[in-house]
């Protein structure tokens, strides 16, 4: 049963979904409309919708398995996941809108609108960083005339900058140690590793949604495959020798996330594959070590790894992307614009993530949305009606 400080929470998490759904009906029905583009091209669109399908299952249940590791986090892990995807994807696509807004007044929706995208803060959390990373994609193509698929591919590394200052400004006291309840079984283990699939499975509609069909489209899925498999071998060879628990599973996903970045300028099988082997390797010595003295040194409970499997593979791939473009030119002080624009482009998106993770966190430990007790983090009971077993 839910105990007696959970009415508190709830009081606070129905207004806030309410208000913000009934807002996002307002919204699209003064200014949103379907594409009729669309629809005119009835191939393309039932295409589409099986990549838009792959990525749908990489949010709802990839991420929401990988979730439920904790062993008091389950319900919470899996549900609120689906909560905080459903109130970004429309938002995002609101966002998202602004420009055909401006243009014609009205806010088009089709399916490539739908891709990227306590539980009150969670949906906090969410709309401030999706506004976050929408904004740095803005001024990255409209300063810099980034493409979109670089700048849509920049998630990572952004998401996982953003969490790392969030948690940082949210730390508490006594925060250099786990909480009571951050730890794992082998039930929610197992429950995880099925999350760790789903997302290896489908990681390859995620980097090659964006990309029109051809040659460069069936290249980029064939190197996203071989970059997760290269990966996922070395993940395990590494785990073995330094992980002793078999942790480390969720590394043989920083292939996917190190070629996503670099997609665009690998062109031959032993690029992808190195880059996947070296990114494999970087993102399980940094779950095995790095992840700890943050928590030491810091107070980040990065609980999930997300530095270690998103953030430091999307660097290896921003590294890759610099060091293929300037491979590939001829004249020295292109290659040195090149060089500045690309350093750039990581600054802008670094310092925006890291301001808003600290934005972010500085509202959301307002004590008036009633952060939880240290012993009540990772719980379900606040808001899941749970066994005693599990209790």
């Amino acid at each position: 049963m839910a105990p007696k400080y959970a009415p508190n929470l709830r009081s606070r998490l129905a207004p806030l979904l309410l208000f913000l759904q009934t807002g996002f009906i307002v919204i699209c029905a003064l200014y949103a409309e379907f594409d009729p583009y669309a629809f005119m091209f009835g191939n393309t669109s039932s295409k589409l919708y099986s990549e838009f399908q792959d990525v749908n299952v990489m949010v709802v249940a990839g991420f929401g398995f990988l979730g439920t590791f904790l062993v008091r986090y389950g319900f919470s892990g899996s549900g609120f996941n689906l909560l905080v995807a459903v109130i970004a994807t429309q938002w995002s696509i609101i966002l998202n809108g602004y420009e055909s807004w401006i243009q014609s007044r009205r806010i088009l929706i089709d399916l490539k609108s739908l891709v990227f995208t306590n539980p009150v803060q969670l949906i906090l959390i969410a709309i401030l960083e999706v506004s976050g990373f929408i904004l740095n994609g803005w001024l990255l193509q409209t300063f810099f005339e980034v493409k979109p698929l670089y700048c849509a591919m920049q998630l990572h590394t952004f998401g996982a900058f953003f969490g790392l200052m969030l948690t940082w400004v949210m730390r508490r006291k006594g925060s250099e140690t786990p909480f009571e309840k951050e730890k794992m079984d082998h039930k929610t283990g197992l429950f995880s590793m099925f999350g760790t699939l789903f997302l290896w499975m489908f990681w390859a509609s995620l980097n090659s949604i964006l990309v029109d069909e051809g040659e460069r489209k069936l290249r980029i899925i064939l190197s996203t495959y071989l970059a997760l498999a290269v990966s996922a071998v070395a993940a395990a060879a590494v785990s073995v020798q330094c992980c002793h628990n078999g942790g480390g599973k969720s590394c043989s996903l920083s292939g996917g996330v190190a070629i996503g970045v670099s997609m665009s300028l690998v062109h031959r099988p032993w690029v992808a594959m190195t880059i996947g082997l070296a990114a494999g390797v970087i993102s399980t010595l940094s779950l095995r070590y790095l992840k700890g003295h943050m928590l030491l040194a810091f107070g980040c409970h990065d609980t999930c790894g997300v530095l270690s499997v998103h953030g430091l593979p999307g660097l290896l791939g921003w590294l890759a992307h610099l060091t293929l473009q300037i491979n590939h030119m001829v004249d020295r002080t292109t290659a040195i614009r090149f060089a500045v624009f690309h350093i750039c482009t990581l600054l802008i998106t670094l310092s925006l993530s890291m301001s808003m993770g600290v934005i972010t966190g500085l509202l959301v430990k307002w004590s008036f949305w009633r952060p939880p007790q240290d012993r009540k983090c990772f719980d379900d009971q606040a808001f899941w009606e749970v066994s005693n077993q599990h209790s």
